[in-house]
């Protein structure tokens, strides 16, 4: 039995007696090779591979010098990094200093000021104790004028009830008698 025709079965046959065109003698493929050979002439002819050397070597140089120019900009990265980390490290020193300073001028504030209280105190008590011994002098004063005052009260009282006109001449006469002799 004969087996059918397929698609894939006639693609695959060549067809028998059918002949590959040509010009001037050349077949597709070697028209092809002739093409990209007279194509490779061209550019040799041209110098077009020195032109493309020359586009690549100044891409490289541009590249290098872009490359040398980021390696000294992260060198100067560095340093400018490493300036900030000693000023970052003596900005922390000097305000860990300014905080020491601080708490002793703070300290010394404190007792500064605690003295200051102390003799405050010292000097109201002093002055609350020299008022009040100003008062007791004056009430003893004031004491002691007023029992001289009652006294002599007392006493000129006395007098007048004891005394009679006859003894006070006695005494008037016997006081200016004793005035010589003292």
């Amino acid at each position: 039995m004969a087996e059918p025709h397929t698609a894939a079965s006639i693609e695959h046959t060549p067809e028998v007696g059918h002949a590959e065109p040509t010009a001037l003698g050349l077949t597709a493929p070697m028209f092809i090779g002739l093409a990209m050979l007279v194509v490779l002439a061209i550019l040799a002819w041209k110098k077009v591979p020195a032109a493309i050397g020359k586009a690549l070597d100044g891409k490289i140089a541009l590249i290098r010098d872009q490359l040398a120019e980021a390696e000294a900009l992260r060198k100067e990265a560095e340093a400018l990094k490493a300036e900030y980390q000693a000023k970052a490290k003596s900005a922390e020193a000097e305000a860990a200093a300014v905080i020491e300073r601080a708490h002793g001028e703070a300290d010394e504030i404190v007792a500064k000021a605690k003295s200051d209280a102390e003799m405050l105190i010292e000097r109201r008590s002093r002055m609350a104790e020299d008022k009040i011994a100003a008062e007791e002098r004056a009430a003893v004063k004031q004491l002691r004028a007023a029992a001289a005052d009652s006294a002599a009260r007392a006493a000129a009282r006395l007098i007048t009830e004891r005394d009679d006109p006859a003894t006070d001449e006695k005494l008037v006469n016997r006081t200016i008698a004793e005035l010589p002799s003292r």
